[in-house]
């Protein structure tokens, strides 16, 4: 059976393969007519740029759109690469096409290898071909992260030849269109668009749409320096320019991140996929054991062999997802989602799920509400109060629903294994030979014949049985001891067959995996709290750098630093928003408040400085010993960006390993052990009873 599945999935393939084929070349045709217009009109638009490869990768572009699950991935890449790519659509698509051709390069082999491996386990095969869809999310997101990584080392460059620039034109805006001008970079782009910003008829609303939209914080950063400078005019501090000076600052924070970038990326070095790995061994171990000590068959083709598989892919999902979220290395973001536009909220706005959901909510102004609440901003999240409830409940549900079928499936395997395996006993090595092996399912089936006629009924004895089988033809001729000692196995085997159904612990047992996935969304958000102490010194270290550059720039006011600390914020932002917002009610207040909701030393520092600067002394001497201890907090920065990486090395190095450990430990060596120690005690005790 098990040989048929597998040439009909082959068929399929070759059929979906032929119906691909089919569908490039009607495709190829529309390419002609329409879409070759637009790749021709593009390719024009970027003469001198475009070669053999490049059509190459816009013609697959068209291809991807049209076929559904790949669509769904150029979306998703579009919407990062666009913000790099500014209103370069030949290059948007291009770099898509390409990153989604690399990614399927390296998928469409290990898809094929996981056909092969788990051909007689389709459910396993569904498993691996899902956890598949992961991988190549990893592919595409590291692909991405390196454009962007690209992008900050380009910036380095680029801001070398303004400060060059900046010298013999002694003007901001000429000094970037001129630099813009000299390649065909991505940063290029970025500053032609900053270059159109300062010489708009009203840059400051330009520059609030480009803050928007910008690829990092330091492009932000660094238009909004330039756009200071030519309103307000340079100034001349300790014999330099004060806008070099703040563009030294910025090329100075670009250099740190990208060496944390490039030591994350070491040390997560293949992290996500050794955490992914272990699912596509599973099979291969099984077949391996089984194969070479028949003793493990019962382990593994039976009960107890399904749990430690399903466990293992439970751990192997959650291990991935950590060790993503851990490896987060600040790069380009999805684009913003309306958190009123989700799926979530659209079923919570149904009437009937909104009663449901609503039961669980805390109800505000209470403690667990505050909890909670305090919890979602902690951690950064994005989602509604609301979204977060459907979440648990929905998974609460799915986790209670999964338990039961795993507890039917996991009785239906343990059925299957009684009706199907071989009666006979195991050898300690190695297989039975191929006759041994029939006359084992030859008695299979005669004890298969016995256990229909008793299934189901209660108060069956092993004479009884003794007594059945001694009467049917199956056993003409046979001796005594051979009828008591099948009998036996009929009656273990039929022991088994009745208790097989779902007990009242199951329903437990589910109610309690419903519990964790209720817990699960919550989890989470502690986690994501976590991984945010983690870079807390490393924002507010941000901030000093920020002020830095503000503070000797005329008409800059502790509004405006605020304004600034709020575009750059992430950890911080609700409680530095809200200060904002509150600024104009009362300065003093409104910063004093912000103290009151932080609990970060060195942030309640910079906000006693700030209302310093309020109402006693100027900005300047407020934030004098930033500019006095800037290498001392220059060599705090790296020494804390090394902290921070250790620690999540560290992290993460004990979760992505964690799958590959227990598949071998768990999976392989224990079991192999254990049941091998039981073997050879049963091996003795029978040879005992003969001697």
């Amino acid at each position: 059976m098990s040989e048929q599945i597998i040439y009909y999935l082959m068929a399929g393939v070759a059929g979906v393969f032929a119906i691909i084929v089919i569908a490039y070349f009607i495709i190829q045709k529309k390419l002609n007519k329409g879409d070759s217009r637009k790749i021709q009109a593009m390719r024009e638009k970027n003469k001198g740029r475009s070669n053999v490869s490049d059509v190459r990768y816009q013609k697959l572009y068209i291809i991807y759109k049209s076929i559904p699950l790949l669509n769904r991935y150029l979306k998703k890449i579009r919407k990062r690469l666009e913000i790099i790519n500014i209103e370069d659509e030949y290059l948007t698509r291009r770099q898509s096409a390409r990153i989604i051709t690399n990614a399927l390069i390296i998928t469409i082999p290990v898809i094929l290898i996981t056909i092969l491996i788990t051909k007689s386990n389709i459910p396993m095969m569904i498993v691996f071909l899902l956890f598949e869809t992961f991988l190549v999310e990893t592919i595409m997101a590291g692909m991405v992260d390196k454009i962007d990584t690209k992008l900050l080392k380009q910036q380095v460059e680029f801001f070398a030849d303004i400060r060059h620039a900046y010298h013999e034109y002694n003007m901001v805006e000429e000094a970037i269109y001129e630099v813009s001008q000299k390649d065909e970079l991505e940063i290029s782009r970025q500053g032609e668009k900053i270059y159109e910003i300062l010489i708009s008829d009203e840059p400051e609303m330009e520059l609030e749409k480009y803050y928007d939209v910008a690829p990092n914080s330091y492009l932000k950063e660094f238009a909004g320096i330039s756009y200071l400078t030519r309103e307000f005019g340079d100034r001349t501090v300790d014999d330099v320019s004060l806008y070099l000076k703040n563009l030294n600052n910025i090329t100075e924070e670009m250099q740190l991140e990208i060496l944390k970038r490039e030591k994350l990326d070491y040390v997560f070095q293949s992290l996500s996929f050794i955490s992914i790995a272990p699912v596509l061994f599973i099979e291969p171990l099984k077949n391996w054991a089984v194969s070479n000590f028949s003793f493990t068959a019962q382990f593994y083709n039976g009960k107890l062999g399904l749990i430690v598989q399903v466990l293992l892919i439970v751990l192997t999902f959650v291990c991935y997802i950590l060790t993503r979220k851990l490896k987060d290395s600040g790069a380009i973001k999805d684009d913003y989602k309306d958190p009123n536009k989700v799926w979530q909220m659209k079923l919570y706005n149904n009437p009937m799920v909104k009663k449901v959901v609503d039961l669980f909510i805390p109800k505000q102004k209470t403690k667990e509400y505050r909890k909670i609440n305090r919890l979602m901003k902690d951690s950064a999240t994005k989602q509604k109060m609301e979204t977060l409830y459907v979440n648990r409940i929905a998974i609460a549900i799915a986790s209670f629903v999964g338990a039961l079928v795993f507890c039917f499936a996991l009785h239906k395997v343990s059925i299957d294994y009684v009706y199907n395996e071989p009666t006979a006993d195991y050898n300690l090595l190695g297989q039975m030979s191929e006759s041994d092996e029939k006359k084992a399912m030859q008695k299979t089936e005669i004890h298969n014949h016995f256990l229909k006629k008793l299934k189901g009924k209660k108060g069956v004895t092993v004479e009884q049985i003794q007594r059945i089988i001694s009467e049917s033809e199956h056993y003409l001729g046979s001796t005594e001891e051979q009828i008591e000692q099948d009998a036996q196995k009929i009656y273990d085997k039929l022991q088994i067959v009745n208790s097989e159904y779902l007990k009242w612990f199951e329903w437990l047992i589910a109610f309690v995996f419903a519990v964790v996935g209720y817990m699960g969304p919550y989890i989470m958000l502690l986690f994501q709290k976590i991984l945010r102490k983690l870079e807390m010194e490393n924002e507010v270290m941000q901030f000093q750098t920020i002020i830095l550059m503000l503070m000797k720039i005329e008409r800059v006011n502790v509004e405006m630093m605020l304004e600034w600390l709020e575009r750059y914020a992430n950890i911080f932002k609700e409680p530095i928003t809200r200060c904002v917002n509150n600024y104009e009610s009362g300065a003093w207040e409104a910063l004093e408040e912000l103290k009151n909701e932080i609990t970060f030393t060195q942030l309640i520092q910079i906000v006693e400085s700030l209302q310093a600067a309020v109402e006693k002394i100027p900005i300047q001497d407020a934030f004098d010993e930033l500019d006095t201890e800037r290498e001392y907090y220059q060599a705090k920065r790296k020494e804390s960006n090394e902290r921070l990486i250790a620690r999540k090395g560290l992290i993460g190095k004990a979760i992505g390993f964690a799958p590959m450990v227990c598949l071998f430990v768990g999976y392989l060596i224990v079991p192999l052990v254990v049941i091998g120690m039981l073997s050879m005690t049963q091996s003795f005790n029978t040879m005992s009873t003969y001697m």
